[in-house]
């Protein structure tokens, strides 16, 4: 019972009791010992082998705790079973559906027996929903246009689940001797914020061996097929992952292969066909007539080099600016994670936060970060308990005595996540935004306004002169919620105008920008900031995603303005 299927476990009875509208207390506990068990660098077993009361570690309470040892002693859970044979699981799908909250969900389970996406759908078209208590025409029609989101989200998953069953498989593979090297390939490798399946390629002169010691990982469900050198299964919630054993001469032609994308995959066999070569899963040859020679294949370098082009990061393989930067000498380096020294939005216990300003900073030092801005919420996100100007200066207050006392040369930045108000404007008055080291504007109400009057909003924002930078400019939630209408272009051109920075949030459920906006806000010169909107310590690890985002989005370091001391990033802040 590992801690990953522990915390799968926890998440599936908390989403059961939302679905039975149990209180948000008890979900919450639920939800945050599932994340504290998946974090662990100890295994909760044999934690619990060894006779560990679970109830030590911050987030994890007795009633987590219980069901903790019920797992590891058991197996299963005794009251998930009891919930699984009243709600079919395929009901839990509903919950990804935008406007289909728990009660609306159990409503519709409840009173028309919908079980399934397909179901939900079909009542719609039918009007049947609106006959309810509490939907009505308007809300009927927003829930059949996210039914979409919801069967996307089925299909795929966010590339932050994916790396965290590719972490555990990666481990379990590498313990079977018959495995010579191994790579994780397809759209996992290039970083694509949702992920379909995983492609694992493994170089072995035992395929049986690999394959048979494959076949034993716990999470495997069920196996679609089995070949000589192949092997498809499907893990938990039906993601298939397919191993492919090759010879070590074929390694590197096979890893380039399944990488892809398909478009830049068209784009390097078109340039070998005019070098007279071809090129496929196998390795490269040299066609001479009908006759084929093979001439490389171990390593995507060797593959590369037989096209005179460089190893291209996975990343930007998507036929868009790859063979522009292959004339470049030497083509620009993509951002690293090492490259970023501050984070300019999280958030503390003032507002929705889990953690203080001081821990935020320590552990964004033990980070290696040289800076961080404590950006809470303003006042109209009151379900966050967002600051008013009184609260937010005394907070201010705070971090400059906090920075007087600090013995390093690691600064706090006095920030805010400051609301643009629907009807336009900021959420708190210039009087105190302009005592800010920093000041972030971000739309959180009135979403589904309309594509100018959003536009208009963000602008507005934009000339604002104490105003540093737009946050998560699209608003959109990966797989739970579409972005919101707005002309990018026009928030590009005054980001660009005013001086102005725009984000790339890193929470995996955001990853906002994405990568061709990335592109895009490169090209009108607008510098980025990545942040990690992080709100507890742990947070601050997501930064690795987003700096896999930038890499998709062609960013460099220096593109991105956080790769910048804070005084040297002050120059690019010039008020309008």
């Amino acid at each position: 019972m590992t801690n990953q299927k522990i915390a799968q476990m926890l998440e599936l009875l908390a989403d059961l009791m939302e679905f039975q509208g149990a209180n948000a207390f008890r979900l919450r506990a639920y939800r945050n010992g599932a994340r504290v068990i998946r974090d662990m660098p100890d295994s909760v077993a044999k934690l619990l082998e060894n006779g560990e009361d679970l109830v030590q570690f911050d987030g994890i309470g007795k009633g987590v705790a219980g069901k903790c040892k019920e797992l590891v002693e058991t197996g299963g859970l005794e009251q998930l079973d009891a919930m699984l044979e009243e709600v079919p699981r395929t009901v839990l799908d509903l919950l990804n559906v935008p406007k289909l909250g728990p009660k609306k969900a159990a409503a519709v389970f409840n009173q028309l027996g919908i079980v399934n996406l397909e179901q939900l759908e079909a009542a719609c078209m039918e009007g049947q929903l609106r006959q309810l208590a509490g939907f009505g025409e308007k809300t009927e029609k927003a829930i059949l246009e996210g039914i979409a989101i919801a069967v996307a989200a089925n299909q795929r998953i966010l590339w932050s689940k994916a790396d965290q069953i590719v972490t555990e498989l990666r481990k379990y593979m590498l313990a079977e001797p018959a495995v010579n090297r191994l790579e994780f390939a397809g759209s996992y490798r290039r970083g694509k914020e949702t992920v379909g399946d995983l492609d694992l390629l493994v170089d072995s002169d035992d395929p049986s061996a690999v394959m048979n010691h494959f076949a034993q990982f716990e999470s495997i469900q069920s196996t679609i097929m089995r070949g000589e050198t192949k092997m498809s299964v499907r893990l938990e919630k039906e993601f298939q992952v397919d191993l492919r054993v090759v010879p070590e001469a074929s390694f590197g032609a096979a890893l380039q292969y399944f990488t892809g994308s398909k478009d830049h995959n068209v784009l390097v066999r078109g340039r070998a066909r005019q070098a007279g070569l071809k090129i496929n899963e196998w390795g490269v040859y040299r066609m001479e007539g009908d006759q084929e020679e093979w001439i490389a294949g171990r390593s995507e370098q060797e593959v590369y080099e037989t096209l005179d082009l460089p190893v291209f990061p996975a990343e930007i393989r998507e036929s868009r600016r790859e063979l522009e930067w292959a004339e470049s000498n030497p083509p620009p380096t993509l951002i690293e994670l090492e490259d970023i020294l501050g984070d300019l939005h999280m958030h503390t216990t003032a507002t929705d936060g889990r953690a203080t300003i001081e821990e935020m900073a320590d552990a964004a030092k033990a980070r290696g970060l040289h800076y961080i801005a404590i950006t809470d919420h303003s006042q109209r996100v009151t379900m966050a308990n967002g600051l008013d100007a009184e609260r937010l200066l005394a907070q201010w207050r705070t971090i400059d005595q906090l920075n007087r006392e600090r013995e390093d040369d690691f600064i706090i930045l006095k920030g805010i996540e400051c609301d643009i108000l629907e009807a336009g404007g900021m959420d708190l008055p210039d009087e105190v935004l302009s005592k800010a080291d920093w000041v972030i504007a971000s739309v959180h109400y009135g979403q589904r306004q309309p594509r100018q009057q959003i536009t208009d909003r963000i602008v507005g924002a934009l000339r604002n002169p104490y105003v540093s930078m737009v946050a998560h400019p699209t608003g959109r939630l990966i797989n739970k919620r579409e972005p919101y209408d707005v002309d990018l272009v026009a928030v590009f051109q005054a980001a660009a105008e005013c001086k102005k920075l725009l984000e790339l949030n890193a929470n995996p459920k955001r990853l906002d920008l994405n990568d061709v906006h990335l592109l895009a806000a490169q090209s009108h010169g607008v510098p980025i900031v990545i942040n990690t909107d992080a709100h507890r310590i742990e947070g601050l690890a997501d930064m690795k995603y987003g700096i896999k985002q930038a890499r998709r989005g062609c960013l460099t370091a220096g593109d991105v303005a956080n790769t910048l001391s804070w005084e040297a990033m002050k120059k690019l802040m010039r008020r309008s």
